[in-house]
């Protein structure tokens, strides 16, 4: 190994997707379509180049990869060898470009499966609408590795920011953006911009930067529902924490009202959970697609595949994780929280915002990106029929 290609591996330890123009890199061609199948370039470590439809290639980087890929050209027959199909793992991470902007977003695999949501009527501050347990499923996809920041969310509310370029197929007008109106007031209360969490938004303000993402990539970005977000918190865990039952322990992962010092944190200052995703616990609360039943689980089937409790009004809506000024209950994976007509007491507006609240600075969200995105049809299906 070249020794610039030793610095390299030594720096960089974890898979990594880099999104990068398919003109900047040269794939092998080995007969599979470049659109609908991922290529994988193989070293001793795992390199995959995959090829997405938004016209960007996602690269995993390990070792020297970046050098390894760069060698790459249809005619390198002793690099078409290497080629291997390989699915994504957890934990890996994935650095989607949000075009024509200065921001980027790092997306960690989450890999699904079956666990048992909720929690039992004996177990550490337990609720009651947090059972009956049920066992559930959820399918694989990409979860935002932290909490969505003030930087990445400034370009989609503020058009001078933005631009019309876009890795997707279809054409992107900045301009005919539906995009957050100004405020009533700071929506932070002053407790921090760039490298904080984006908060005080509406669900209906997480849910347009989530369409603003998928229209600027070519790739279908949303909220996570409540059982796709416990499970990410959980990761594997079947504890009250992702770290198991210990309080003492809550500090290490998280920011809450015993540390925080009553305001929320840069993100990513916190340990995270064995998935690798930051903050799920304290910091902001995290906005979900539900809509809030206390009687939700009682209603559920026991081994339910993918449940989504669609949104039937505006409030409540179902918010996880805990806040920087929460005590250890509402922290706890199982946690659920109901949105209130309340957090939006102070807007003095006639109708009040649908972007932003007056009083709810300890919520902001995080995208995910389902593995198996459903068809363009559906998409659009689900955008236009369900907010």
């Amino acid at each position: 190994m070249h020794p610039d290609d030793a610095s390299a591996a030594r720096l960089l330890s974890k898979r990594m997707f880099f999104a990068v123009p398919i003109s900047s890199i040269r794939t092998p061609s080995v007969g599979i379509p470049r659109i609908h199948q991922p290529i994988f370039a193989r070293t001793d470590q795992s390199v995959p180049a995959r090829i997405a439809p938004s016209g960007f290639t996602r690269l995993a980087v390990t070792a020297a990869a970046s050098v390894f890929i760069s060698m790459l050209s249809s005619t390198d027959v002793a690099a078409q060898k290497t080629i291997d199909l390989h699915e994504p793992s957890a934990g890996d991470i994935e650095v989607v470009k949000l075009p024509g902007t200065n921001a980027s977003i790092e997306m960690v695999y989450v890999p699904g499966g079956t666990f048992t949501v909720g929690s039992a009527e004996d177990s550490f501050g337990h609720e009651a609408d947090e059972g009956p347990p049920r066992t559930v499923s959820v399918p694989p996809f990409w979860m935002s590795r932290f909490e969505i920041t003030y930087d990445q969310y400034a370009p989609f509310r503020f058009r001078e920011q933005d631009s019309d370029s876009t890795s997707a197929e279809t054409a992107f007008d900045a301009d005919g953006i539906a995009r957050p109106s100004p405020p009533y007031e700071d929506p932070a209360h002053g407790l921090g911009n760039q490298g904080f969490p984006a908060a005080g938004m509406t669900q209906w303000g997480a849910l347009q930067f989530a369409k603003w993402v998928s229209d600027k990539t070519g790739g279908f970005y949303r909220l996570p529902t409540e059982f796709e977000w416990e499970f990410a918190c959980r990761a594997g865990s079947g504890d009250p924490y992702p770290f198991g039952d210990e309080v003492a322990d809550l500090g290490t992962y998280a920011w809450y009202v015993t540390n925080s010092g009553e305001r929320y944190h840069e993100v990513g200052t916190r340990e995270p959970n064995a998935f690798g995703l930051y903050d799920m616990l304290g910091n902001v609360s995290e906005w979900t697609m539900d809509q809030y039943d206390a009687n939700y689980y009682a209603s559920l089937e026991e081994g339910a595949d993918s449940p989504w409790a669609t949104p039937t009004s505006l409030h409540p809506r179902t918010v996880r994780g805990g806040a920087y000024d929460d005590e250890p209950e509402a922290l706890r994976c199982a946690n659920r929280i109901r949105s209130s007509l309340s957090w939006k007491r102070r807007d003095p507006q006639i109708p009040k915002s649908f972007w932003w609240n007056t009083d709810s600075q300890f919520v902001g969200f995080r995208i995910i990106r389902p593995a198996n995105p459903p068809s363009t049809a559906e998409q659009e299906e689900f955008w236009l029929e369900n907010f």
